[in-house]
């Protein structure tokens, strides 16, 4: 399967994505504003509370090419951080004591500077998490030694696995994916990954397969870990379960099998207050593979950058400006503020 963009498709096109989520439904009406939802609950503008992760994007070059994919990632992407916009980024940290630095893609590890940064970062003593898709490191030789990798600068492990069966993964993220999932989590369980006591910490995300939303975070953790266990003898730390937001090829999904407005309407009804106060984007500064700054990831992928108010490159980075900005929002958004919430840590509300 080629990418949206390879394939000239419509939704390759951010401006084409939002106009589909600004369109009224069938019926002549619209779903109601996003930033109105949020007037009515006295968080508009919806502002930064301390921020606390620089999520970097270093490139949407992956291995795998999977259904529901926000970034539109896959072999045919060539979208790559260089290290001159990493050093921006060293730069960035340097100056500031934001604690976690959360490593993204595409498969970051393709990157052919990603162990370097890894390293540098490490050595101003940041946490550092990498979303790895687990099947990198079986893709290739060079990638084998990926969890000692890891492990040697105690890298956060968080890894997708749409769930405990061939059938929904391979589904969702390709033919053989789950095979090579249970290997990869297998040898990071070998070097202490998921192990009581190591401090390796493997955790797993979850989001569902089709148009519906995540059940209870706890309760899937728990199927997940007695599944994984019972059948492979996987061990792992958390589950984060995951809203699929209505962006990129899930949007052309959720098109393409007529389920774009029950779903939206889903979200709309289970939008949550309390998980409006504790998005991500108000703890998170999201940065491009050419360096460009968003609110989320989300954001990014849509190219919704950062008010022009705010500092927009990772050259300009300034804490506190970037503290004081108002976050751009659209439909979207709901997908994070359903039920008990959605991040890039799942749930976001107890």
């Amino acid at each position: 399967m080629k990418s949206l963009a390879a394939q000239n498709s419509p939704f390759a096109d951010t401006a084409f994505q939002l106009d589909v989520l600004m369109q009224p439904q069938q019926q002549g009406t619209a779903f109601p504003m996003f930033g109105q939802r949020l007037l009515d609950h006295g968080l508009l503008p919806l502002k930064p509370t301390q921020i606390s992760i620089l999520q970097i994007n270093v490139g949407k070059m992956c291995n795998q090419v999977c259904k529901h994919c926000h970034v539109d990632a896959g072999p045919d992407r060539k979208e790559i951080m260089t290290r001159e916009t990493m050093q921006l980024c060293l730069d960035a940290l340097a100056q500031t004591d934001i604690p976690v630095v959360d490593l993204t893609g595409g498969a970051p590890e393709m990157n052919p500077y990603f162990r370097w940064f890894v390293e540098e970062i490490s050595k101003l003593g940041r946490q550092i998490i990498v979303r790895c898709n687990l099947t990198i490191i079986l893709a290739n030789k060079k990638y084998h030694d990926l969890p000692e990798f890891f492990k040697q600068h105690r890298v956060q492990v968080v890894s997708s696995l749409p769930y405990f069966t061939a059938s929904r993964t391979d589904t969702q993220r390709g033919d053989g994916v789950f095979d090579k999932s249970i290997k990869a989590l297998q040898m990071l369980n070998a070097v202490g990954y998921g192990q009581e006591g190591s401090g390796l910490m493997l955790d797993l995300v979850y989001n569902p397969a089709g148009s519906f939303l995540p059940g209870n975070q706890k309760a899937l953790e728990g199927e997940f870990k007695r599944r994984l266990k019972q059948g492979y003898d996987i061990t792992f730390n958390n589950l984060f379960a995951i809203t699929n937001l209505p962006i990129s090829r899930y949007l052309d999904y959720l098109i393409s099998t007529g389920n774009y407005e029950p779903y939206m309407e889903k979200l709309v009804n289970a939008f949550n207050p309390a998980a409006a106060a504790n998005v991500m984007c108000r703890n998170t500064v999201s940065v491009g593979w050419e360096g460009s700054l968003y609110d989320c990831d989300f954001n990014q992928m849509l190219e919704l950058p950062v008010e022009s108010r705010a500092p927009r490159h990772i050259r300009d980075f300034h804490l506190e400006a970037l503290t004081a900005r108002n976050i751009v929002i659209n439909q979207h958004c709901y997908g994070c503020t359903a039920g008990a919430g959605s991040s890039c840590g799942g749930e976001t509300v107890s």
